[in-house]
């Protein structure tokens, strides 16, 4: 009886020793969302915690571009803050250099529950096991498409290189209606996200496992086919997200790749771009007749892919783990809301309920204001098949490298732009699609 007595003092005096310090931490949030509207959101969630916990937290901006660097010059001072809101791009990277502590980011996703997340949001963060940051939030490129012309033709949703191909066949008629809206300037970032996107959804990647670079010949050539098909069905001249837009808008493109954040455009929210398909520009008429695929599937690659950004939160190794871990969670759980609500357009959430509740989160987030000078829920401007259609896509997302450990690699040869520039002779006849492959593969060896 004395030793079961003396036993639970022990645990008791630990368990108050850990809520003590809890209670009386201060932690340092670094956050890539510097907008003001934004930052307020995000110092209202820290002294919600605050009041929760007793723990307070400073956040931090820390604009996007240099994140990198500050993250390692606060690492080699032993100086890094507790938390920090990171892009994909330094999950990896960070885990292996020991700026995050990743059995403590891995021990939040157990704690929360890993079957919650997006399976593809966790496996792009795995390292040697452990899910090395907190997914918190992330988009997904998606085909848009005028679903009542779909119908009226009876074609199937395009989300296959068949389906779009077919749409094109049976839309296509140029001025009034171009089948799609392809990217081919080749000097505008929006080109080298349109074309990963058609690329991943065939299975078609530059750099393997072991480091080597190089696509698969014929998943390569199958997507630069299919990619002039849709530059075929385009309007003339050196197309990017502008005109993309522009002529959907305008009613007379059947499909578009763009980004979540066309969405409150799409839908009469934003006057700096209204639809233009009639004359009232806050008008919610296009976004009624509006369809949405985010995994796209290519002949060589059954399962798809949808491009995404995923954003994680990530616990360092110079941080107070146990209160870093309850602000975490506080974010992942009862405020996840909040975070989300930060910039539902472009926020879907990775973590789509709890055990109990599995859907918690994505009922919750479909209720959120989007828009700029207009506000409406999307729960209110979109049909709900096309909103489980938009946080689907985080089932899929991927990205060049990820997979294969190889994301540095990968971004060196999108950031080279070789692949635009052969895309774009290819289109323009000046070789087939074969030797544009052979080429393409040439070139992407010699990116160091």
């Amino acid at each position: 009886m004395k030793t079961r007595f003396t036993r639970a003092l022990t645990l008791a005096a630990a368990g108050l020793l850990v809520s003590t310090s809890i209670a009386s931490a201060q932690l340092r949030f670094w956050t890539t969302e510097e907008q003001p509207e934004r930052l307020a959101k995000q110092e209202e969630m820290a002294k919600e915690f605050e009041a929760k916990t007793g723990t307070s937290v400073e956040v931090i901006p820390v604009t996007e571009t240099e994140l990198g660097t500050r993250a390692t010059a606060a690492y080699a001072a032993g100086d890094l803050p507790d938390v920090i809101y990171l892009t994909l791009q330094y999950v990896l990277p960070w885990s292996e250099a020991g700026i995050l502590d990743t059995e403590a980011n891995n021990e939040v996703v157990n704690q929360l529950g890993k079957d919650t997340f997006a399976p593809a949001a966790l496996s792009m963060a795995d390292f040697d096991g452990e899910v090395a940051a907190v997914p918190s939030d992330g988009w997904t490129q998606m085909v848009l498409y005028r679903k009542d012309l779909f119908d009226e033709a009876g074609l199937e949703a395009p989300n296959t290189y068949a389906n779009i191909v077919k749409a094109i066949e049976a839309l296509h008629n140029p001025p009034e209606m171009y089948g799609f809206v392809a990217a081919t300037k080749i000097d505008e970032n929006f080109m080298s996200q349109v074309l990963e996107h058609v690329f991943l959804a065939n299975g078609a990647t530059p750099v393997a496992a072991d480091g080597s670079v190089g696509f698969d010949k014929a998943k390569l050539v199958e997507a630069l086919e299919f990619y002039k098909k849709l530059a075929d069905a385009s309007p003339p001249g050196d197309l990017y997200w502008k005109q993309s837009r522009e002529v959907y808008f305008a009613g007379k493109a059947a499909m578009i790749i763009w980004s979540p954040f066309i969405l409150d455009e799409l839908a009469g929210l934003r006057d700096s771009a209204p639809p233009t398909i009639n004359n009232d520009p806050t008008s919610g008429e296009l976004a009624s007749k509006t369809g949405v695929v985010t995994r796209l599937m290519g002949p060589s690659n059954p399962n798809g892919a949808a491009w995404g950004d995923i954003r994680y939160f990530g616990i360092t190794n110079d941080a107070d783990t146990d209160p870093a871990e309850e602000f975490v969670k506080f974010s992942l759980g009862e405020g996840y809301t909040s975070t989300l609500s930060i910039a539902p357009e472009g926020k879907f959430p990775v973590r789509h309920g709890t055990a109990e509740n599995p859907d918690e989160f994505v009922k919750a987030w479909a209720t959120l204001p989007v828009g700029v000078d207009r506000k409406k829920p999307l729960s209110e401007l979109y049909d709900p098949a096309v909103i489980t259609d938009i946080v689907s896509g985080l089932e899929t997302a991927n990205r060049w490298g990820v997979a294969e450990g190889q994301l540095a690699k990968a971004s060196r040869i999108i950031n080279s732009q070789v692949i635009n520039r052969r895309v774009r002779e290819f289109i323009d006849g000046e070789r087939n699609a074969d030797a544009t492959a052979d080429l393409i593969n040439e070139e992407v060896s010699n990116i160091e």
